[in-house]
């Protein structure tokens, strides 16, 4: 199984972002991490490609989910079949609400 192509537009320390990352990590999945709160330029680009200004933004293959927590990214890697289902547990929370209404 050939490994995706992944560039995700995180934030550096909020809980969502930290998912996609603990679930990318889970996986052993490489990825291109892309600061878009200290880079701005980083944003633009985001905000370009995918048409909207919601994080996380993780594309994959081309493929440009939004908004989404790590179980999402993990459910449209297993649903892709671009990873076969693991028994392993995330290193941090995959599915973190920062507060009640955003997700970050």
């Amino acid at each position: 199984m050939k490994p995706p192509t992944i560039t995700a537009y995180l934030k550096p320390s909020r809980g969502w972002s930290q998912g996609v990352r603990a679930g990318l990590r889970k996986y052993n999945l490489s990825y291109e991490d892309r600061d878009i709160i200290n880079n701005p330029a980083l944003y633009a680009g985001m905000v370009e490609k995918s048409g909207q200004s919601l994080s996380p933004c993780v594309e994959v293959n081309g493929h440009l989910p939004v908004d989404v927590s790590g179980d999402e990214v993990e459910a449209y890697l297993i649903q892709a079949g671009l990873v076969h289902p693991t028994a392993a547990i995330a290193d941090a929370p995959t599915n973190q609400v920062c507060d009640a209404h955003h997700h970050e």
